[in-house]
């Protein structure tokens, strides 16, 4: 006796090998015979306990099963108007079986036959609603993540066409004035005023629900915002600037004071002042005791950043860099630096470098921001704990290395030397002169968040 299990685990096993469709069906009487579909079912291997699960929807790429009447003599299964293959020698009268073919149109399908399943006999059809999505959206990124009210909120990631709701932490939804990529590569939206809660963006659109991390609007870890309002304080000592020289936010946004990365400019082969934290004895230096129930300790390193909001309004291309390091123990400087790129079993190398204008492959492209802009560091772009050599490094190291550190000091400041990329590579430094503002650094977690479809 074939069973219905036995029939769906060769139907897997075929579909496996890539078997080409063949739709040729002896008994001729069946073609006139009326379809009905009852039910659409996702055949989920992966969830041991709803293998066969009735669902109202799909995405590309997964099986389904198809239960219904008159389906013998099948020729053809249309999915958003896409021919999809199935195999007819393992369907029955009642049970069809069919992956959604990951060229199966979505977005971009006609409007008539979009989110419709269609079945075809020589002499009769017919159509069955069912919606179609692509692959689950997700989330890399977002820009701005502490914006003012009217400022631009841009989220990127995979799939996020057709977004049109989003909510924000504390409740707040926004229904108009959403912009989506075609592509599906981000969507964005202007803030609204009274959000004062910090946590995830949730968004609603053609191919279901995706969640960003908890970074949005977060104000629980900051490192320091120049406000002087207790998120951070100054350090002040002959290496570093002072609040006499920070500057009221030149777009007027409501950031207040924010600082500039080297006033003054940089000659070649120099590096700024630092713009640091007090250090030790201040509480706000002591990241273990007020960031842990925020960003549990466990947390791999990976999965926790320093975020930062940037503005450059002139043209910032082919020299100077922003050198970020946790604790005041540097001893090598900029690009290509011990104390920014190397492992090391007996040292604090806990810095890591910014320069927006240098490629992944060597390429420069001028960088300028309209407006305030996010920049994301993952603490796995520290030395000391990226994933290669320390594969199991913690928010908790992180900040026990600190607290352990002879300086606490948190140091941001700008770096002007010759970036030599590879032997073919180099960019020799010259006068950096533009000015960079920099605002509102902070600890953030930049874990993912899966949204189940069920």
């Amino acid at each position: 006796m074939i069973t219905k299990k036995y029939i769906w685990t060769l139907c897997l096993s075929i579909l496996a090998l890539g078997f080409t469709a063949c739709s040729d069906d002896d008994n001729k009487g069946s073609q006139s015979t009326p379809m009905t579909i009852s039910q659409v079912y996702l055949e989920n291997i992966n969830d041991n306990e709803n293998k066969d699960r009735p669902v109202d929807f799909a995405r590309l790429g997964q099986l389904i099963r198809i239960e219904g009447s008159g389906f013998l003599g099948l020729k053809k299964i249309l999915i958003n108007g896409y021919e999809t293959y199935f195999n007819n020698a393992l369907m029955t009268d009642n049970n069809v079986w069919v992956t959604l073919n990951s060229n199966t149109p979505v977005e971009k399908a006609s409007a008539d036959v979009r989110n419709t399943i269609t079945l075809v006999k020589d002499q009769t059809r017919l159509v069955y609603d069912f919606t179609i999505r692509a692959a689950s959206p997700s989330v890399t990124g977002c820009d701005n993540t502490m914006p003012q009210p009217g400022e631009t909120v841009t989220v990127y990631g995979s799939n996020l066409q057709e977004t049109t709701k989003i909510t924000l932490p504390g409740g707040t939804v926004v229904t108009s004035g959403i912009t989506t990529d075609e592509e599906g590569k981000w969507y964005s939206f202007t803030m609204p005023s009274g959000v004062t809660a910090s946590g995830s963006i949730t968004s609603e659109g053609a191919n279901g629900t995706a969640v960003t991390p908890t970074f949005f609007n977060n104000f629980d870890c900051y490192i320091i915002n120049f406000e002087n309002d207790g998120h951070g304080e100054l350090g002040s000592w002959n290496a570093t600037y002072s609040a006499d020289d920070l500057v009221d936010d030149p777009l007027g946004t409501g950031r207040g004071k924010v600082a500039v990365l080297v006033p003054g400019g940089l000659d070649a082969g120099s590096n700024g002042k630092y713009w640091a934290t007090a250090g030790n004895g201040n509480d706000n230096d002591d990241w273990t005791s007020r960031m842990y129930k925020f960003i549990p300790a466990g947390t791999p390193a990976a999965d926790v950043a320093i975020q930062f909001d940037v503005y450059c309004p002139e043209s910032w291309d082919e020299t100077g860099q922003l050198e970020i390091s946790l604790q005041n123990n540097l001893s090598s400087y900029g690009y290509g630096s011990a104390a920014a790129t190397s492992y090391s079993s007996q040292y604090f190398n806990t810095a890591s470098v910014w320069v927006p204008w240098l490629n992944s492959d060597g390429s420069h492209t001028p960088y300028m921001t309209n407006g305030w802009k996010t920049v994301t560091i993952p603490m796995s772009n520290v030395a000391n704990y990226n994933t290669t050599d320390a594969p199991d490094a913690t928010f908790q190291k992180i900040c026990e290395d600190r607290n352990v550190g002879s300086y606490r000091n948190f140091l941001i400041f700008g770096c002007n030397g010759d970036i030599e990329f590879s032997d073919a590579i180099t960019y020799k430094a010259k006068a950096f002169t533009q000015p960079v503002y920099v605002d509102n650094f902070r600890v953030v977690s930049i874990a993912s968040i899966a949204v189940s479809d069920f």
